[in-house]
């Protein structure tokens, strides 16, 4: 999760809100289910931005091994409720993991991050991951960065500007939904996801079947 105070302190103040808000999403449902369907049996999930939980509750009941990080103390509170999640307060800058994930779940949490900050956040993410692992973003469609009636930051992006972002880090996008929400703001907005697939190196390739 980003570190921008004023984003912190709504969700600090709606941790409740936005609990009861979450998960009502099916097209996120569809993502989820479509985003774990690329993972090994009993894979390794990172949850960045976890929020409430919600997210990483399902993928434990699924029989993941779930790690969850957000920025927010209120939503580290209210995600450390969900029975054998391993939660840590953490912002996007303190991910220093390698090679140590199977999938990483980033649904509507990278949104919250400057533009020029993007592309490090990404680069963390692709180490964090193992080779194949599976990367799923989530972000709201458009272009510019603003904050919304609540104070949030929002950086906005277009389907071309992300897979051009992962293309850079030689990652293979996939798994396209688009569509629009109310958000906790009440407002309507565009949003869409995508999987990234890191690849697995030819060297490591070879080495598997040999």
């Amino acid at each position: 999760m980003s570190a921008d105070r004023e984003t912190l302190e709504v969700y600090n103040a709606r941790a409740g809100d936005y609990a009861q808000t979450m998960g009502r999403d099916p097209a996120a449902m569809a993502s989820l289910r479509a985003f774990v369907a690329r993972l090994p049996k009993g894979g390794r999930v990172l949850d960045l931005g976890c929020g409430p939980g919600s997210w990483a509750r399902a993928m434990l009941e699924m029989g993941f091994e779930v790690e969850a990080t957000d920025a927010s103390d209120a939503m580290v509170a209210e995600a450390s409720k969900v029975e054998g999640l391993a939660v840590r307060k953490a912002v996007f800058e303190d991910i220093d993991d390698v090679a140590r994930f199977d999938g990483i779940w980033a649904n509507f949490s990278l949104l919250h991050a400057p533009r020029a900050a993007m592309p490090d956040h990404l680069a963390r993410l692709y180490r964090a991951l193992k080779p194949g692992g599976v990367l799923h973003v989530g972000l709201k469609e458009g272009t510019g960065e603003r904050r919304d009636r609540l104070g949030r930051f929002y950086t906005y992006y277009t389907v071309a500007e992300l897979t051009g972002l992962l293309a850079d880090l030689d990652m293979v996008t996939d798994d396209l939904r688009e569509g629009a929400d109310k958000g906790l703001d009440g407002e309507v907005a565009g949003w869409f996801t995508l999987t990234a697939r890191k690849i697995v190196p030819d060297t490591e390739a070879r080495t598997d079947t040999a």
